[in-house]
C-alpha cells in the first residue's frame, strides 16, 4: 500500500518563507510607493476610459484632459492661488485655535477623574453635533467674515480633539504612575513628568487625524457666504456646470491634505523618536 505523501517541514532555525500578501506581512518602502502610485494610475485610466470614450456626458463628469485644462485656467486667469491660500489659512487658524483649547482640556479630563465626570457628558454630547448646523447661528453672531469660518472649523474640531486626548491620557500605565509616586513625585509632577510625556506621541497623532477632518469643515464653511476659497470656487463652478473646475478643486484639496499629513508624520517622528508612530 502506497503511503501518504510526506509533508515537508522547515528545519530548525531555518527562516520561514512567507507569501507576499500574508496577513500583517510588511512591505518595503519602495513597494509601498509603487503600489500607491499604481492605484492612481489605474484610477485615472478608468476615468479616462469612461469620459474620453463617450460613455459619460461631459456635463456630469469632465475628462482628465478637460480637468487639467480648466485647472490651468484657474491659476492663470482666475487667481486660484489666492483661493488656495485663503482656505489653508482658515484651516490652520481654526485648527490651531481648537488645539489650544482642546489639548489642555483633554489632559485635565484624562488626568483628573473629577474633571472628566464634570465635562465628559457635555463634550460627548457636542461631539455628535454637526459643525454645519451652526453656520446659520454663526452668521448671525459673527457675520460672513473670516471669524465665522474659523469658528466652524473650531467647533468641528475642538470636541473631537478634547475627547480623544482625554482617552489617551487616561489610559496611561498605572505602574508608571505608582513608581513616580514612590520616587516622591507630587500630583503636578505626575501630570507633567509621566502622563504628558507618555501621551505626547498619541496626542500628536490625534491632531494629525483631526486636521484631516478640519478640511471637510472649511469647505462647508466656504460654500455659504464666501467670496474666496476653494469652496467658493467649487460653488461658482457648480452654478456654471463646470465639472472640470469642480474636480480640480477637489483634487487640490486632497493633494494639500496629503502633503500636510506627510509633514505632520515627519514632524511627529522627529519630535518623538521613542515612538513607533
Amino acid at each position: 500500500m502506497q503511503g501518504a505523501p510526506a509533508i515537508s517541514t522547515p528545519a530548525a532555525g531555518a527562516p520561514v518563507r512567507r507569501r507576499g500578501l500574508a496577513p500583517l506581512e510588511p512591505v518595503s518602502l519602495r513597494a509601498r510607493w509603487m503600489l500607491g502610485l499604481a492605484f492612481f494610475v489605474v484610477f485615472v485610466a478608468v476615468w479616462s476610459f469612461f469620459t474620453l470614450g463617450g460613455f459619460v456626458s461631459p456635463t456630469f463628469l469632465a475628462s482628465p484632459v478637460t480637468m487639467a485644462r480648466e485647472g490651468w485656467l484657474l491659476f492663470t486667469e482666475y487667481n486660484f492661488i489666492h483661493d488656495i491660500g485663503m482656505t489653508v489659512w482658515r484651516v490652520l487658524g481654526g485648527f490651531v485655535l481648537a488645539a489650544i483649547v482642546a489639548v489642555p482640556l483633554g489632559i485635565a479630563m484624562g488626568a483628573h477623574k473629577g474633571v472628566e465626570a464634570f465635562l465628559e457628558p457635555f463634550v460627548s454630547f457636542c461631539r455628535y453635533l454637526p459643525a454645519s448646523a451652526f453656520i446659520p447661528l454663526l452668521i448671525l453672531w459673527a457675520g460672513l467674515g473670516e471669524l465665522q469660518k474659523l469658528l466652524v472649523i473650531f467647533i468641528g474640531s475642538v470636541f473631537q480633539v478634547t475627547l480623544m486626548v482625554a482617552v489617551t491620557v487616561g489610559s496611561a500605565r498605572r505602574d508608571l504612575v505608582e513608581a513616580a509616586y514612590t520616587l516622591g513625585a507630587n500630583n503636578s509632577g505626575i501630570v507633567k513628568r509621566v502622563l504628558i510625556p507618555g501621551a505626547a506621541p498619541e496626542i500628536a497623532e490625534t491632531l494629525r487625524l483631526v486636521l484631516g477632518w478640519a478640511w471637510t469643515y472649511v469647505i462647508v464653511a466656504e460654500l455659504i457666504g464666501s467670496s474666496s476659497g476653494i469652496g467658493h470656487m467649487i460653488t461658482d463652478s457648480q452654478a456654471l456646470l463646470n465639472t472640470g473646475q469642480i474636480i480640480f478643486g477637489i483634487i487640490i484639496i486632497g493633494l494639500i491634505g496629503l502633503v500636510s499629513d506627510f509633514a505632520f508624520k515627519a514632524l511627529n517622528r522627529r519630535l518623538f523618536v521613542w515612538s513607533a508612530i
